[in-house]
């Protein structure tokens, strides 16, 4: 693993992500979306994954959560913000250390 970053995305949601010097792949859909990131999770240590994208792929990508590598994150796409991000990484990180220590919101 090298440290390479890379972003899952519709066209317009991940060029500002190329701008920044991440790889960046287009994927119209889920099942495109699939096929790149088994493609290069060995490659990335870190895979961004456009939200609309991985609502669809949500049980495919908790399978990345008992590897170390790669981190893959849900980020907003050009639409803005749906909320799922902030749930995906909470929900992770509870996971992991068993208590919210990013939000610290009560979820009942």
């Amino acid at each position: 693993m090298n440290g390479k970053t890379a972003i899952v995305g519709d066209g317009d949601s991940i060029i500002v992500f190329k701008a920044a010097g991440v790889d960046a792949f287009p994927a119209e859909n889920d099942t495109k979306a699939r096929e790149i990131i088994r493609k290069i999770a060995r490659e990335y240590s870190v895979i961004f994954v456009t939200e609309e994208l991985a609502k669809d792929l949500g049980t495919f990508l908790k399978r990345f959560d008992e590897e170390p590598y790669p981190v893959v994150l849900a980020v907003p796409s050009d639409k803005g913000s749906t909320g799922y991000g902030d749930n995906f990484l909470r929900e992770a990180m509870e996971r992991a250390l068993g208590v919210d220590i990013l939000f610290n919101k009560d979820n009942k």
